[in-house]
C-alpha cells in the first residue's frame, strides 16, 4: 500500500496537467480505485476530468466523502502539491475500505478538477453531487501541519475591454485603446486599496494587452482576484472594483464586459471535526502541529462546507515559511519529506473517517455543530 501511494504521487507530480485537462491523473486514479473494488463514474457534472468512485460496505451506514484535486499550475507544475492530495486521498480510501469489518458505510471519492482555475467543485455542487454526504474530508500539503481555520471569500473576474484598432503612429486619433482601459483599471484599483479593510486582497494580471506596439489595441483583458474575510463585505468591494473598470471604459471610450470566472465562499468551520483530524494526525506520528494560519487564501472547498460538514488537514512537507506556488514546493513533492507527508496524511484521513463510521454519536455531534455554525454564519450575512 505504501509504495502504491508513493507511485501515484510521483506519477502525477512528474506528469503535471492543467485544470480540466488532467486526463492522465484521472486515468491513474480511477484505475487504481477500480482495481480495489470501487465503482467508478467518470465525466460527472459535465466535466471530462471529474469523477466519483464509490465503495459500499453493507447498507444503512453514513456516507463519507473524500475529496481530491490533481491539477497543476501553468508554467510551474505541481507548485500547490495536488499530487500529494490525490495520492493520499486515494490511499486513505482504499485502506479504509479494507479495514471496515461489518461496519456499514458508503465511501465516496470525488475527483475534483481545475481547483486553480475554473473550480470543478462548483458545477459538481450545482449538480447536487455532495448533497448525500454526512461529512467531507480533504488533505493539502503545507509548510506546517494544521487545519484550515478560515478561508477568504473570493471572486475571479475577467475585465474585457473592446476598442478600435488603428495605426499607432499614422492615425492614433482614429483608434480607441482597449489597453488604456485595462491600465486605468489597474490604477483605479491601486487607489482603492487605501480605502478598504486590511483583509481585502486585490491582485490581477493582464492576460491580453494587444498584438503589436504599432497597433492601437482593439482588445485587452485583465483578470483579477478580489478577496475578503466575509462575503457581505466582499460584495461591497466588488461593486467598487466594477465601478473602477466602468469608469475606465467611460474615460477611454471602450466597451467593457465583466465576466465572472468563479466565486468561492468562506469556509464554515466545525471545530470538533477539525480536532478529529489533528488528533489522528498525532496518532499517525505527525509532530509539530501548528494553530491554523493567520494569513490564508481561498478554496472552492469552502463552497462544499455550506452543504456538509467539511475539514481539510494540511500536512507539512516543506520548511516552515516556504511559500506555495513556488519551485520549492515542486521540488519537495517527490522528496523524502513529500513521501513522508503523503503516507502520514493517508493514515490520518483514513483513521479519522473510521472514527466517524464507528461512532455514530460523534458523527451526530459534528452534524449538529455544523448546523449551529451554519445558522450563525448565515445570520451574519
Amino acid at each position: 500500500m505504501r509504495q502504491m501511494i508513493i507511485d501515484v504521487n510521483d506519477f502525477i507530480h512528474d506528469h503535471p496537467e492543467l485544470g480540466n485537462n488532467e486526463f492522465q491523473a484521472v486515468e491513474l486514479l480511477t484505475r487504481t480505485l477500480a482495481e480495489h473494488q470501487f465503482t467508478v463514474e467518470k465525466g460527472v457534472a459535465g466535466l471530462e476530468t471529474a469523477f466519483i468512485a464509490t465503495y459500499k460496505n453493507k447498507e444503512g451506514g453514513p456516507v463519507i466523502g473524500l475529496l481530491c484535486e490533481y491539477d497543476a499550475l501553468e508554467g510551474l507544475g505541481h507548485g500547490c502539491g495536488h499530487n500529494l492530495q490525490a495520492a493520499s486521498i486515494t490511499g486513505a480510501a482504499i485502506a479504509l475500505s479494507q479495514n471496515l469489518g461489518d461496519l456499514p458505510v458508503e465511501i465516496v471519492v470525488y475527483g475534483t478538477p481545475a481547483e486553480e482555475t475554473t473550480s470543478g467543485k462548483l458545477p459538481m455542487i450545482r449538480h447536487g453531487l455532495f448533497d448525500r454526504l454526512d461529512v467531507a474530508l480533504m488533505m493539502h500539503g503545507g509548510d506546517r501541519t494544521t487545519v484550515d481555520g478560515k478561508s477568504l471569500a473570493m471572486n475571479l473576474i475577467d475585465f474585457v475591454f473592446e476598442g478600435k484598432a488603428a495605426h499607432a503612429a499614422v492615425a492614433p486619433e482614429k483608434g480607441i485603446s482597449a489597453l488604456d482601459g485595462v491600465l486605468m483599471t489597474f490604477n483605479a484599483i491601486e487607489y482603492l486599496r487605501e480605502h478598504v479593510r486590511p483583509d481585502v486582497k486585490m491582485h490581477g494580471v493582464i492576460t491580453n494587452g494587444g498584438t503589436a506596439a504599432n497597433i492601437v489595441p482593439d482588445l485587452a483583458v485583465a483578470q483579477f482576484y478580489v478577496r475578503a474575510a466575509d462575503r457581505p463585505y466582499l460584495d461591497t468591494v466588488l461593486e467598487r472594483v466594477y465601478n473602477a473598470a466602468r469608469g475606465a471604459a467611460l474615460a477611454t471610450g471602450s466597451k467593457l464586459t465583466i465576466r465572472q470566472v468563479k466565486q468561492c465562499e468562506n469556509k464554515v468551520n466545525v471545530d470538533t471535526l477539525n480536532k478529529l483530524l489533528l488528533d489522528n494526525a498525532r496518532q499517525a506520528g505527525i509532530e509539530h502541529i501548528s494553530p491554523p494560519r493567520s494569513s490564508t487564501g481561498s478554496t472552492d472547498f469552502g463552497n462544499v462546507t455550506y452543504i456538509v460538514p467539511g475539514a481539510c488537514l494540511r500536512v507539512a512537507f516543506v520548511p516552515f515559511g516556504t511559500s506555495s506556488h513556488s519551485t520549492e514546493w515542486v521540488a519537495a513533492g517527490v522528496s523524502e519529506s513529500g513521501h513522508h507527508a503523503v503516507i502520514a496524511a493517508a493514515k490520518s484521513i483514513a483513521a479519522a473517517a473510521y472514527d466517524l463510521i464507528a461512532d455514530p454519536n460523534l458523527l451526530a455531534e459534528i452534524r449538529q455543530e455544523f448546523q449551529n455554525a451554519k445558522a450563525a454564519f448565515q445570520a451574519n450575512l
